[in-house]
């Protein structure tokens, strides 16, 4: 049992005891670090259920608790019960923490129906970039976070492999290819296909430029350039299966996913499934006909359907078109359903920017309208966009931040103040590119993660790499100095449990306070689908274990065995804890640095 279980246990008894009410969950945060104490028990909360002076209650309740081993002193301040634990108990409570080899987290429970995570979803039109980046880094990270709960996750993504935009690189490339290829251009093969995505937009404005100087309006021009009147010709062709289209699409899409893999691999992400677009677009459409059975659907006197969510708050959405084709909305109302007959899954949640919003309100609402008892468990990362110092990016314009590049840059920055510093004396040249790597997909990662998803961001590359602050390479660094600790003394594994009578100072206790808050960590960024919650932990546990080995004497120097025992121990643990966190958000953490 964790010390906060074991105090909130020892209030509700204690309340029980003192005013005869049994309360259902007491709340329990740290201690501010301008008032004493280790943990602060939340009176206001109670006054629901308990008539009185906060001020009061709290003293009453404290009062009893000191009479307990588990405190030693107590301070109430207004509706605050701050109190001090017992040395004891904190010893207990780490030897408890030693003796589990992954804490904090649950084993998976594969008798449980699990969550699909869906992230990325690129077109296959153009590399991935900046705001893709950040995307899958969430994606990927509460895949991580939500498995540590104990749950089953199955990461999946949708290709949108198909549509105009697809027909756009397509009839470029062949237009002005001259037949190149990955292998004949050197390039990846989603940024040569992106380079045909951002020709065919040159020479579209260049034919409405002209239209418009032949006398056409913008509006007429934009709808009688040749460039898109053949890539809606083409869309067509492929609707109806031509061959050679088909061919083409398929042989300029696997060049395009030979590219996506290299740029996953690197990021650092994966997936268990994978759906594409051309195979679910025409999902949904046998649904439309259920929801008309059951009223939830409307049909217009032009054959269109139609939901009315105008009493919820929202408007009318169409569902078919009166030429019976699918919109988006039909198409993921079918996939969500799919998806639950193909998995083991009663969840989804969905990683998609903020601009969605109103869409996953529409299509959540829909599915529970319709019958589905785990639409209730639907849930929508939404995230807030990505800018550079630089500005916005352009998809159509070529001005978007590669993702491959940005991850190059990093990895350079990340070299370049390693070398200035100069301290990795005895690597190899093989180890240091390994490293340098690592540094800077760590830098950026925890630079992407440690923002609350819902806020847009300004992403700094060179911020981001910084050895100091709330950075990654600051926290990848303290795992390194730990390591350097234990090697220094000569620590081995051997037994881990410490002696529970020792005197210890309150750095020494402030670590194990954090520690013992990880497993809570996880639950509440599983909770609210936020990695930000768990990379602000492991700032505050490296924050803490640095002011801890500034302030306690040289560990290797300690005369006192137990102590050194222990303080080793602390250090051995909370490595395993920074690994563990990091490994949450995706960062690898280095044994030297």
């Amino acid at each position: 049992m964790t010390l906060n279980n074991q105090l909130e246990t020892a209030v509700k008894n204690t309340v029980e005891q003192l005013f005869s009410v049994r309360l259902e969950n007491v709340e329990i945060t740290l201690t501010r670090k301008d008032q004493n104490g280790d943990l602060t028990v939340m009176v206001f909360p109670m006054l629901r259920h308990i008539k009185g002076n906060p001020a009061v209650i709290g003293e009453q309740i404290g009062a009893e608790l000191a009479k307990t081993d588990l405190i030693t002193s107590y301070e109430v301040i207004k509706g605050f019960l701050n109190i001090t634990v017992a040395h004891e108990v904190y010893l207990k409570d780490f030897n408890d923490i030693l003796s589990q080899s992954d804490y904090g987290k649950s084993p998976v429970d594969k008798t449980k129906s699990g969550v699909m995570v869906e992230y990325s979803s690129p077109n296959t039109n153009k590399p991935l970039h900046l705001g893709h980046v950040r995307n899958n880094l969430l994606g990927y990270s509460v895949a991580q976070i939500v498995e540590a709960t104990g749950l089953k996750v199955n990461k999946t993504q949708i290709i949108n492999d198909r549509g105009i935009h697809i027909c756009k690189s397509m009839l470029a490339w062949e237009q002005y290819g001259n037949g190149e290829t990955p292998e004949s251009t050197g390039l990846k093969g989603d940024k040569l296909v992106g380079n045909y995505y951002v020709k065919f937009d040159q020479e579209y404005k260049k034919e409405i430029a002209a239209l418009i100087d032949a006398g056409k309006t913008e509006e007429e021009a934009k709808k009688e350039a040749p460039s898109l009147i053949a890539a809606q010709e083409m869309l067509r062709k492929w609707e109806q299966g031509d061959e050679a289209v088909v061919a083409l699409w398929k042989k300029m899409n696997g060049w395009v996913y030979d590219g996506f893999e290299t740029t996953y691999k690197n990021l650092g992400v994966d997936f268990d499934s994978l759906y594409y677009e051309s195979n679910t677009y025409l999902l949904g459409k046998d649904v439309v006909q259920i929801g008309l059975d059951k009223g939830v659907f409307e049909k217009d006197p032009d054959g269109s359907v139609w939901i009315d969510l105008t009493d919820e708050g929202l408007d009318r959405k169409i569902v078919l078109r009166s030429d019976g084709t699918a919109v988006y909305m039909t198409q993921d109302i079918g996939t969500a359903i799919q998806r639950v007959k193909d998995h083991d899954i009663n969840s989804m949640v969905y990683t998609v920017g903020n601009e969605q919003d109103y869409h996953f309100k529409v299509l959540f609402l829909i599915l529970k309208k319709l019958g589905y008892d785990w639409a209730d468990n639907l849930y929508h990362l939404s995230y807030g966009m990505v800018e550079l110092p630089s500005g916005k990016m352009k998809s159509r314009e070529g001005t978007v931040v590669d993702a491959d590049e940005l991850m190059e840059e990093m990895t350079d920055t990340a070299r370049e103040i390693a070398q200035e510093q100069g301290k990795l004396e005895g690597m190899s040249d093989a180890d240091k590119e390994d490293l340098y790597k690592m540094i800077g997909l760590g830098a950026l990662k925890y630079f992407m993660l440690k923002v609350d998803p819902k806020k847009s961001m300004m992403f700094d590359p060179k911020e981001s790499v910084d050895f100091q602050g709330n950075t990654g390479p600051f926290i990848q660094y303290t795992h390194a100095r730990i390591k350097s600790i234990l090697k220094k003394s000569g620590f081995e594994q051997g037994d881990l449990k410490v002696a529970t009578d020792l005197a210890l100072t309150d750095k020494d206790a402030a670590v194990i306070k954090l520690l013992q808050q990880y497993p809570e960590t996880i639950e509440a960024a599983a909770r609210n689908y936020s990695p930000a919650l768990v990379a602000n932990y492991v700032y505050e546990l490296v924050k803490e274990f640095n002011s801890f080995y500034q302030n306690v004497p040289k560990i290797v120097e300690e005369s006192n065995v137990d102590m050194k025992q222990f303080r080793l121990l602390l250090c051995f643990k909370t490595a395993a804890v920074i690994k563990s966190a990091c490994g949450l958000l995706g960062i690898e953490v280095p044994e030297q640095m």
